[in-house]
């Protein structure tokens, strides 16, 4: 009888790993990926975390856009809030439209942290997601710099505060403002 048993635990294990190789494959398959660089940016259209009303992207087409992926418990999302709207202040009369898009958050938790961080540019919720996964996020702060034709200049997936994205963020809204 432990013999039987065993070779009965050793093939529930083996259909089990076998379960769980099949699962990750088939996540592997349908994950949704950023959309590359040079490409025509994803339409969406969200609600407004404050006030009422939504926003649409392809209502904001001939117009430099900078969307910018957070969430109120991400550390790196608090430190470059500041960096954010500095630049939002000194681009936004070049024309450059700054979007926050708030990834699954509790609406009073994400108001908490615009106020807590004094963040004036429009805020939108995505709170089921369906943005996020479609321009690929799979951290955050993720932020996309789209040109004037709504085609993607610059992709950072991290904060912008780090030094190397920095420059690439700085260098990208100067090419879109031009």
């Amino acid at each position: 009888m432990t013999r039987r048993l065993k070779l009965t635990a050793q093939l529930l294990s083996l259909a089990g790993v076998a379960g769980l190789l099949a699962l990750l494959v088939w996540k592997l398959d349908h994950q949704r990926h950023a959309p590359p660089v040079g490409s025509i940016a994803p339409a969406f259209t969200l609600r407004r975390l404050e006030g009422a009303g939504e926003v649409s992207l392809a209502s904001l087409r001939g117009r430099p856009v900078v969307l910018n992926f957070w969430a109120s418990w991400c550390g790196p999302c608090k430190s470059e809030a500041l960096v954010l709207e500095h630049d939002w202040t000194r681009y936004r009369s070049r024309g450059v439209v700054f979007l926050g898009i708030d990834d699954k958050d509790l609406a009073s938790d994400a108001r908490h942290f615009v106020a807590a961080h004094g963040l004036t540019f429009p805020m939108l919720q995505d709170g089921s997601g369906g943005v996020t996964g479609t321009y690929g996020i799979s951290q955050v702060p993720e932020t996309y710099v789209l040109n004037r034709s709504g085609r993607i200049v610059a992709h950072l997936a991290g904060p912008i505060t780090d030094p190397g994205l920095r420059s690439e963020f700085r260098s990208a809204l100067a090419s879109v403002a031009a």
